[in-house]
């Protein structure tokens, strides 16, 4: 793997989970179809280790080693990004069939996913701010979830989403209904069920605001 002189810096909050965030008053988590709105790059990328950055924070660093751009510009050379190296118990990927909460790690007290194991391919969904790139979405996002193949579930799903954002949006409605009628046909796989149920989702609008304590970690 080839990496150039100076890596892209990503200005991405990636707490420990010590550190436990405090979501504003009235906040939303974004359903997917938001996410995908927000972000100003979805990048399909392989993670590995990296280095400190120079002249930065003393925080780890992980790379990430472009594969494809779903939304924006592919970079020309890996991202540095301020997250850790899973081990051990921190070593967990997404759920493949999980499409609506976000990584376990984001319940844990940092509000967003901290660790990525090496070697593991993710969808990053990242947004620039001050020209930085950072997380999209917020607290309890799915901005960083593992997708291991090419026809996992949740890329068909970002896919189909951006499709949806491209038209305009007195036909979105439409096309997520027969999209969902379309999957929802296929009583014999259990995966476009699942599909059909996360654009139901969508079709039911923005989510409720969050109130009182942080939500509970989703069951194994």
């Amino acid at each position: 793997m080839r990496f150039p002189a100076l890596f892209i810096a990503l200005a991405l909050f990636a707490a420990p989970p010590a550190a436990a965030c405090s979501p504003a008053p009235g906040y939303r988590v974004p359903t997917n179809m938001e996410l995908v709105g927000q972000a100003d790059l979805i990048l399909l990328a392989t993670v590995s280790p990296g280095d400190f950055e120079p002249d930065g924070p003393p925080t780890q660093q992980i790379l990430l080693e472009p594969v494809a751009a779903l939304k924006g510009t592919i970079p020309d050379g890996p991202l540095a990004l301020s997250a850790m190296i899973a081990t051990d118990a921190e070593a967990m990927l997404s759920n493949p069939y999980e499409l609506n909460e976000a990584h376990p790690q984001s319940y844990t007290g940092s509000c967003t996913r901290y660790a990525f194991p090496s070697g593991s391919r993710v969808l990053f969904f990242l947004t620039k701010e001050d020209g930085h790139w950072r997380e999209a979405g917020g607290a309890f996002s799915r901005w960083a979830e593992d997708v291991l193949i090419d026809d996992a579930p949740w890329l068909r799903l970002v896919r189909f989403y951006l499709e949806v954002q491209a038209l305009p949006e007195a036909e979105r409605d439409a096309a997520l209904t027969e999209r969902r009628a379309f999957w929802g046909a296929l009583g014999d796989d259990p995966v476009a069920q699942l599909m059909a149920q996360d654009i139901g989702r969508q079709l039911a609008g923005p989510n409720p605001p969050l109130r009182g304590e942080l939500p509970p970690a989703p069951e194994d």
